[in-house]
């Protein structure tokens, strides 16, 4: 009988050569340096940066957003004696290691200026995360034939499991392992000025980890040989049969789908914790309750893959976009209605339990949506078909969020009250009391920001709204057109 983790690869195909999970570590190491790049640095610079220079640092995460151009070249330039994917996996996991291992010696110097030199570290995790992009395309394409044609579903649900694990890792464990204030809080009696895990050693722990997993992967693993209709695909090839995909019709619904389907959640996913954090919740606090509801992502993931099994495979993903939906009104209330701190451990508790039934949700729909993407993609072109199905839906929660917070600034309604004692108060209309460097400018003049209309409230309805019209005008009819298409038909001729 299979271990618990084997149920995840299978019925069983990653089990043959070696152990369970092993063919879904690269997952996980991808998923490192994306925690870091998309979470954790910028948390850690934000006390000396300014908005702008983090705003310049977040450009090192466009690889992920970019990489639909470059994978036809993984797809189609490779050593056939090493194998087509391990040519590019084994090499890339060589580089990050030695990138993530100099990191780690040099953290110091990058990170613990008084004022770091953003240029640097953009420069430097852009490297990073372009080779974390690059390995993404190569294991995405090898999920599509290391698993049966029955198992496919699955390889999204071992993708969920390595990334999110990776992601998690970097983002909120590392953030909790690197804070004196959790720390002292909930590991130690007597408190001290130093963390549990440093930036230095995580990086270089981790350098060490891509070393051991590429030289079992070189040495353990066998990569089956390219199939004979994929054999003579030159890069000029590609590009072209890309070109065909893109014209399909029901892949440029799907691409459409994929465009609008997450504008309803927007607000909810980019506004609603950093207003509880400005509320009172403490950052520790949050870390825990995220700590929480990662195990309930894994179960969703592997529920999600069972259910998207099959003629309907579309359907928990609908399912779960109304409850996402719902969820966004409870948070949306939560927020209205947040008690004022110290919070109580009940009021704590069921927040935690509406954030792990939230990401439930989110998990069906990233495992649902990834496990169709399997079933349809082609096989001969498995990394660029899935890098471009997976890259537009990525873009689906991209796009939207920078009109979501600016919509939040623009309508909101805050004033600066200035005290001239004796009961005489000098309200001032500004707007930039919004912002926290807008707060710190009216503190100084000895006033207190008071917001008379918080734009997070109208922009949640306008989301929300607009979510359930989106989806009875076109994302509901669409999904059940396109998982009625046959798999041939998501096709082109590669001649």
């Amino acid at each position: 009988m299979p271990s618990p983790c084997s149920l995840f690869y299978v019925r069983g195909y990653f089990v043959v050569r070696l152990p369970s999970g092993a063919d879904r570590l690269p997952d996980l190491i991808q998923g490192i340096p994306i925690g870091l790049a998309f979470g954790s640095i910028p948390f850690l610079l934000k006390s000396r940066l300014s908005y702008s220079e983090i705003g310049v640092f977040t450009l090192c995460t466009y690889p992920y957003s970019l990489k639909l151009f470059w994978s036809p070249i993984v797809d189609s330039i490779y050593s056939p004696r090493l194998g087509r994917r391990k040519s590019w996996i084994v090499p890339i996991q060589t580089i990050m290691g030695c990138l993530m291992i100099w990191m780690g010696a040099n953290a110091p110097a990058l990170l613990d200026a008084p004022t770091p030199d953003v240029g640097k570290l953009t420069v430097i995790f852009t490297t990073l995360v372009f080779f974390a992009a690059t390995q993404d395309i190569a294991v995405d394409g090898w999920a599509l034939t290391l698993l049966s044609k029955d198992n496919l579903s699955y390889a999204s649900t071992c993708q969920t499991i390595g990334l999110n694990t990776g992601y998690f890792m970097s983002f909120t464990v590392f953030l909790a392992l690197n804070s004196v204030e959790f720390a002292n809080k909930y590991w130690r009696k007597d408190p001290l000025e130093y963390p549990l895990l440093s930036l230095a050693a995580y990086l270089q722990f981790w350098g060490v980890i891509c070393f051991c997993v590429t030289l079992g992967l070189l040495f353990f693993k066998t990569e089956e040989p390219p199939q004979e209709d994929s054999a003579d695909l030159n890069l000029t090839k590609v590009y072209k049969i890309m070109w065909k995909i893109c014209q399909l019709k029901h892949v440029q619904s799907l691409c459409l789908m994929h465009l609008v389907s997450k504008i309803g959640f927007q607000a909810n996913d980019a506004v609603s914790s950093l207003k509880m954090v400005e509320k009172g919740l403490q950052k520790e606090d949050l870390a825990i309750a995220v700590l929480i509801d990662f195990p309930c992502q894994i179960i969703g993931g592997w529920l999600a893959a069972r259910w998207s099994i099959g003629a309907h495979a579309l359907r928990p993903w609908l399912y779960a976009y109304w409850v996402r939906l719902a969820f966004c009104l409870i948070f949306l209330g939560i927020v209205y209605w947040w008690p004022q701190p110290p919070l109580t451990m009940s009021f704590f508790a069921f927040l935690v339990l509406m954030s792990v039934l939230s990401s439930f949700a989110g998990t069906i729909q990233f495992v649902g949506v990834s496990a169709f993407h399997t079933q349809i993609a082609d096989p001969v072109i498995g990394g660029t078909y899935m890098t471009l199905l997976n890259t537009i839906a990525n873009l689906g929660g991209t796009w939207p969020r920078y009109f979501v917070l600016k919509g939040v600034d623009l309508f909101s309604v805050a004033t600066c009250s200035i005290s001239q004692g004796e009961g005489e108060d000098i309200v001032v209309q500004a707007s930039e009391c919004i912002s926290e460097h807008g707060k710190a400018q009216c503190k100084d003049l000895g006033g207190t920001c008071v917001t008379e209309k918080d734009g997070f409230y109208t922009v949640s309805w306008i989301c929300m709204v607009l979510g359930v019209i989106i989806f009875l005008a076109y994302i509901g009819p669409a999904a059940r057109r396109l998982q009625a298409v046959p798999a041939q038909k998501w096709r082109v001729h590669t001649g």
